[in-house]
């Protein structure tokens, strides 16, 4: 039986090409980057270059790339670093409710050790409140977190304008008068752009962003690679030190080969985006209408203009979302109910649930994301077997018993 993976928002397969300039760093070039002897520099050499192509995406320095071992860990470092190092100028952090739990479990950390956290909220599409987060803005606030494409929903935030909105307020009068003692880079702003790489521009200049995370599982690269830009200006408090690789922001000896992969993968994503994006769309937007024509009592999750070229997440009234992708997998198709960081949790999304979704609706949502070998052909497959599985699977629900097909 022939497997559909429809699940890229949790993990890519490795690129094959990508994978062939990886060997060598695992076999043959496996020196110590710290290392003064030859193998040593040439792992150098290759991390230095990997910097150098990632930086030149974002449009940044290369001094201003943090390697990381995941998002995740890159959003921490963001977070706990900022939170660390500014905490005498401030203890007041924004963040919005649909965050990767990255994200939210670190303000969730600093808020049980005396830190204030604003939980922004979103409206019915996912977009986040923009009034609210003006009001939200103090002089105590040293952090705004916002993703800038959501993992489950696919909603694209705005930014840019998010960014206007907190360097308006560093201009009020209120602020420059109780803030004398706070430096001129505060708040910072950071997004989790993990969702985002290969598909939406990496402009740092364009976002108007202090920091950035990306990381290689979600781009054709390697897992258990990241990085993190930091502006220049930005002092971080590290997670994890004993020793001064990354600037003395993440100690421990180099992966070379993951970080050669993960700039190769960023590179060819950024190369590919424009016509991946074209196709993408085209078959986002050609399953998302017939599911809703095919299965009645269903429902698109997320803004359906201003969200991610590959993602459609749906809920359908009278079943459980578990149910449904098991189902699914007995046909060779793989999909998700939402972040697979979360997949073990069976608590109703917190995405669905910010955006208003009634839990038991939250409780049967379905996450398709395509990638680079879905076809349409997939997709008509899907469209084949998934109005019997929500038809069976209402048939035996506790909830509803009266769905036709």
């Amino acid at each position: 039986m022939k497997t559909i993976y429809l699940d890229y928002a949790a993990t890519t397969y490795i690129d094959a090409g990508i994978f062939k300039k990886i060997a060598p760093y695992l076999k043959k070039n496996f020196g110590n980057p710290s290392s003064l002897y030859l193998i040593g520099r040439q792992a150098k050499v290759a991390v230095e270059s990997a910097r150098a192509g990632v930086a030149k995406i974002l449009g940044v320095n290369s001094r201003e790339i943090i390697f990381t071992g995941s998002g995740a860990e890159s959003d921490n470092l963001a977070i706990f670093g900022v939170a660390g190092t500014y905490s005498n100028k401030g203890k007041h952090i924004i963040v919005s409710k649909i965050e990767h739990k990255a994200v939210l479990e670190s303000a969730k950390k600093l808020e049980k050790e005396g830190f204030k956290i604003t939980y922004l909220g979103v409206d019915s599409k996912g977009l986040v409140n923009l009034a609210e987060l003006k009001k939200s803005l103090r002089p105590d606030t040293i952090l705004v977190s916002i993703m800038y494409a959501n993992n489950e929903i696919g909603t694209i935030q705005p930014i840019t304008k998010i960014s206007e909105i907190i360097s308006n307020f560093k201009k009020t009068k209120s602020y420059k008068l109780k803030a004398k003692s706070l430096t001129a880079a505060l708040p910072l702003f950071h997004t989790d752009a993990c969702q985002a790489a290969g598909a939406l521009t990496l402009s740092v200049k364009k976002l108007g962003v202090d920091l950035l995370t990306i990381n290689g599982s979600k781009i054709y690269g390697p897992k258990g690679v990241g990085c993190l830009y930091k502006s220049e200006d930005i002092k971080l408090e590290p997670l994890i030190v004993g020793g001064g690789q990354e600037n003395n922001l993440r100690a421990g000896t180099e992966n070379v080969a993951l970080i050669v992969g993960f700039g190769e993968a960023l590179k060819l994503a950024e190369k590919l985006k424009n016509k991946e994006n074209k196709r993408l769309m085209n078959l986002r937007d050609y399953l998302i209408k017939n599911i809703l024509k095919l299965i009645p009592h269903s429902r698109l999750n997320g803004h359906m203009t201003k969200r991610l070229p590959n993602n459609i997440n749906i809920s359908f009234d009278g079943i459980e979302g578990e149910s449904l992708v098991l189902m699914l997998d007995k046909q060779g198709v793989s999909a998700s109910t939402g972040s697979a960081c979360t997949s073990s949790d069976l608590a109703p999304s917190h995405v669905l649930l910010a955006t208003g979704l009634a839990p038991e609706l939250a409780h049967g949502s379905l996450r398709l994301t395509l990638g680079r070998k879905t076809t349409k052909k997939d997709l008509n497959f899907v469209l084949k077997i998934l109005p019997e599985i929500v038809y069976k699977l209402r048939k035996i629900s506790s909830t509803t018993l009266n769905y036709k097909k």
